[in-house]
């Protein structure tokens, strides 16, 4: 079976070309569309994006950049790509490009490509007047060495005055392939649960696929190739947000952007976060639910899921169970999923009427880091008395690990900054990290005192923190 996709409003169909095969490798090397650039190979400095065009279960067009250095070409079946070629018209350049020559916003040009791409979603995206800081957010996955990031600004603003157009919304769309085979390779595009599942009990070895944005590195770093592929992102079960007045429920193929509004709805502090998780391309393509699977101590959105004490709807062929998030982690990068299961759903219970929530990450740069430390705070006061408490990190042990020494100290006590004083003093029984390239374990130990007392401030002061992400 083949692989069909538009590229810049063509459809082509590719059968004999590996399905391991990064997109930003197809484009180069076969399509010899060399405007799309390879810099970092790994999903950080913007220099290979693209925009997957689609529409979205309202009917409305979606144009999201993304990583053509991790997105696989199994998971572009039935999409439609644009790249910077596929810009402008009959010699004509976009407004966007036309934008960047007239506002000096580029120099040697390796960047502006991805630039561009960006700024043209940006351009299709967005229903709100921008300013400077929404501008940052959707460049913050492009780096350029050289132009200074003020004309890109520039060029944004005017660029996005003229307001969105849909490009390709005459495009068939394409209807998805279940099964891609080549040479010794297989991929999976399942679109219904069941058929997911009885794809995981005949390939319990087949590697699962949401967003790509871990196993991408795999291809694009150590030019890896998997014989079965299963990509979960059009199994209409696991891309559902589902909202009751007590519960929130999120897919496991949900991505990070698609999540973002009820997030930040039900859980603010959350929703902020989630907006420092990589960059715009990185949450267009990464999913909470490939968060959980990989297990990762450094894993941003696991403390919090543990705090909020999340459950995980975890099924197979046949049965289904809820797996509180405490318990899913078992020790580093292991988790209880079974080879015949896949998690379902994120579980979140709403906020109660006395309950607080804040998480904090610590990184050495603000936007597209690998934190240090995460820490997730769940705290109910009553009559200024600790009623419960629940205090969770990430970066301090090889799982996501609850503060429950900390959490003792607190409870029952009266709200004060003495006692939080306290409990910052007990980190020591809770936690031995370890010391790498990112941070020391003194480092570490004395960053999560602090936040016990950053939480004490943010909740008590009248006045809201001032925080400095540069300098």
């Amino acid at each position: 079976m083949s692989i069909r996709f538009h590229l810049n409003g063509e459809l082509n169909q590719e059968s004999s070309i590996s399905p391991s095969t990064t997109v930003l490798d197809y484009l180069r090397l076969v399509q010899m569309a060399t405007g799309t650039k390879e810099g970092c190979a790994e999903g950080d400095c913007g220099a290979c994006s693209i925009v997957l065009h689609s529409l979205d279960d309202n009917n409305k067009p979606r144009y999201e950049v993304v990583n053509s250095c991790l997105l696989l070409l199994s998971q572009i079946d039935g999409a439609n790509l644009i790249t910077v070629e596929g810009l402008g018209s009959n010699g004509v350049l976009d407004i966007v490009q036309e934008a960047m020559v007239e506002k000096g916003g580029t120099q040697c040009g390796f960047c502006t490509p991805g630039f561009v791409m960006s700024l043209y979603s940006l351009r299709q995206t967005s229903n709100k007047t921008l300013d400077d800081d929404s501008i940052h957010d959707a460049l913050a996955g492009n780096l350029c060495r050289c132009t200074g990031y003020r004309p890109i600004v520039e060029a944004a603003y005017q660029a996005c005055a003229s307001g969105p157009t849909d490009d390709f919304s005459d495009l068939e769309v394409l209807k998805v392939t279940e099964e891609q085979q080549f040479a010794d390779e297989l991929a999976f595009s399942p679109t219904s649960l069941d058929e997911l599942l009885r794809l995981k009990i005949n390939y319990p070895d087949g590697l699962l696929l949401a967003g790509g944005t871990d196993l991408g590195l795999r291809a694009s770093k150590n030019r890896e190739r998997f014989k079965v592929i299963i990509h979960t992102g059009h199994v209409a079960e696991l891309t559902k947000i589902e909202e009751t007045d007590d519960t929130l429920e999120i897919g496991a193929a949900v991505t990070y952007s698609e999540s973002l509004e009820s997030i930040t709805r039900a859980y603010p502090s959350f929703g902020r976060l989630i907006t420092r998780i990589g960059s715009r391309q990185i949450r267009n393509m990464g999913t909470i639910g490939g968060n959980i699977g990989t297990a990762s101590p450094i894993g941003d959105t696991l403390p919090c899921l543990v705090s909020l004490n999340a459950s995980f709807e975890i099924v197979s062929q046949g049965s289904s169970r809820l797996e509180r998030a405490e318990d899913f982690f078992i020790d580093y990068r292991e988790t209880s999923l079974n080879p015949k299961e896949i998690i379902k759903k994120i579980k979140l219970p709403k906020l109660q009427k006395n309950q607080r929530f804040r998480v904090y990450k610590i990184s050495k740069r603000y936007d597209q880091d690998i934190s240090s430390v995460v820490a997730a705070f769940l705290i109910e006061i009553e009559n200024d008395v600790v009623t419960g408490f629940r205090a969770t990190f990430g970066g301090m042990a090889a799982i996501p690990k609850r503060a429950s020494e900390c959490e003792k100290v607190l409870l029952g006590k009266e709200w004060s900054e003495e006692n939080m004083l306290m409990v910052s003093k007990a980190v020591e029984k809770d936690f031995v990290p370890l010391s790498d390239h990112r941070a020391s374990s003194n480092y570490r130990l004395k960053v999560a005192a602090n936040l016990f007392l950053r939480l004490y401030r943010d909740l008590s002061d009248q006045e809201e923190l001032l925080e400095v992400v540069a300098v």
